[in-house]
């Protein structure tokens, strides 16, 4: 049951008998339970549960004085569907069973009930209202299309509809202790994502952020877990981790799959424990984090990098929240380049430069691999390169035409005897590729005349030609 839950919501234990409550009292709070309200009659139960909208998990006694278990478990059904009633009764009668379950009851367990057996019980009762409770919070929150919280993406400049619908579904799993894994391209702003979580997150510690790319064992435990003094060679003092430091607070680790198989034990544990141990400590400590990951691989598949654990990968994705690439968000392009035109020309101590009308055509022909973070060193090198009047497009067509012909040649066989005709049936004549050559190119150029001249390697009156011929030949 996750730390967090069990400071939210707090149990009601009903028994007739006084010692039966303070042994479940006893053991729920030796299995970290808190707040552990006990009551002997059960005509009390719905006055207290109307008091009290922490209480989330009655454990309740059948056979009482006054008023019956069963019938108080459909009045705190119909009253309180939020609560969960677990029923433990010395009736050991399959029946009774039955209808209790289909009243509603969690679970039906018959005394005397071993400690163990409760605190397993319990658990999952929580991890239940949890998970509905975090159903519901998603629920509220897409089918809304409002935001409780719009300041804490700020720094993401989007008008793109999936971005906004995952900032919705960020906002709803926000406060949740479980590890969310965020996911997509580099340069796509995962960071500034994970950022936005923690902003709304409610916790009162700090976000710290740390890339576990390339980090040995050693070090990896560490940067996260500290040291003892006299751990190691060099450790002339104590020294506490990372997670210490996010304490109360979040971790975000980036590149998480790069991890070797053995840290992403550690990290397994970790994730499944809540607990660590600094390196030369014998006690461990509780980490009360909250944990996100980034990767920009795609963890469901080996792709010839590090395997990837399955287990670590399904507790990790909990909460995915995947960032599409700048390629399918291009109507995100013109609002992008005012934002970083105006950001460089400060960090350079220049005037903003005025915008080419075709700039934001140009950038739409091309597929930006390295997403928002190579648009903005894009505009930084031609922002840094003017000199007054319209911001020269020569550096910027320069990168986007020899990314072209880097894309190209990626995807190009070894043999070299594939091409656009290798799967076509027929072949078309010279007149109708000349025609669909030409419209491709326009329509990859958002109809710039002078874009789609350079990606057919003709000047564009030469292109202005092509096209009124074929304007005369089609009346």
């Amino acid at each position: 049951m996750p730390n967090s839950e069990q400071k939210r919501f707090r149990t009601l234990a009903v028994d007739d008998e006084h010692e039966v409550l303070e042994s479940f009292r006893l053991t729920l709070l030796a299995g970290g339970m808190r707040d552990v309200q006990t009551c002997d009659d059960g005509r009390e139960v719905l006055s207290i549960l109307d008091a009290d909208p922490s209480i989330r998990l009655v454990l309740l006694d059948l056979i009482m004085p006054y008023m019956g278990g069963q019938s108080l478990l459909k009045s705190i059904q119909e009253t309180h569907p939020e609560v969960v009633v677990v029923v433990i009764t010395a009736l050991d009668d399959l029946n009774t069973a039955v209808e209790c379950m289909k009243d509603g009851a969690f679970d039906y367990l018959v005394k005397p009930v071993e400690k163990v057996r409760l605190l397993s019980c319990v658990k999952r009762a929580y991890e239940h209202q949890f998970m509905v409770s975090e159903n519901r919070a998603l629920k509220k929150r897409v089918l809304s299309d409002t935001r409780e919280h719009p300041k804490a993406f700020e720094g993401v400049v989007t008008r793109s509809p999936a971005m906004l619908s995952l900032f919705q579904y960020a906002e709803a799993i926000a406060a949740s202790p479980e590890a969310v894994l965020i996911t997509g391209e580099t340069g796509v702003g995962k960071e500034l994502v994970a950022r936005g979580i923690h902003a709304m997150s409610g916790r009162k510690g700090k976000l710290v952020s740390v890339n576990v790319a390339g980090l040995d064992e050693q070090s990896f435990s560490d940067t996260l877990f500290g040291h003892r003094k006299g751990a190691f060679t060099g450790a002339h003092s104590n020294r506490d981790g990372l997670l210490k430091t996010a304490e109360n607070g979040t971790l975000f680790m980036d590149e998480i799959g790069d991890l070797t198989p053995a840290l992403q034990v550690k990290l397994l544990r970790l994730l499944q424990e809540r607990e660590y141990y600094p390196l030369g400590s014998d006690l461990p400590r509780k980490a009360d984090v909250r944990i996100l990951v980034a990767t920009h691989r795609n963890l469901r598949e080996d792709s010839g990098g590090v395997p990837f654990r399955r287990d670590l990968y399904y507790r990790l994705q909990t909460h995915l929240v995947h960032i599409p690439p700048l390629r399918k968000r291009k109507e995100d392009l013109p609002l992008l380049v005012n934002h970083f035109l105006a950001l460089t020309a400060a960090k350079l101590d220049k005037k903003t430069p005025s915008a080419p009308k075709e700039l934001v055509s140009l950038l739409s022909s091309y597929s930006f691999p390295g997403n928002i973070r190579e648009l903005e060193t894009m505009l930084f090198d031609a922002v840094g390169k003017h000199r007054g009047g319209l911001l020269s497009l020569t550096s910027i067509k320069e990168r986007i035409f020899e990314g072209h012909v880097e894309n190209h040649h990626e995807g190009e066989e070894d043999d070299g005897r594939t091409s656009i005709f290798t799967h076509a049936d027929t072949l078309p004549t010279l007149h109708e590729a000349r025609i669909q050559l030409i419209e491709e190119a326009l329509r990859r150029s958002g109809n710039n005349q002078s874009v789609a001249a350079r990606y057919l390697g003709i000047s564009q009156p030469a292109l202005s030609r092509h096209l009124k011929r074929q304007q005369s030949e089609n009346q």
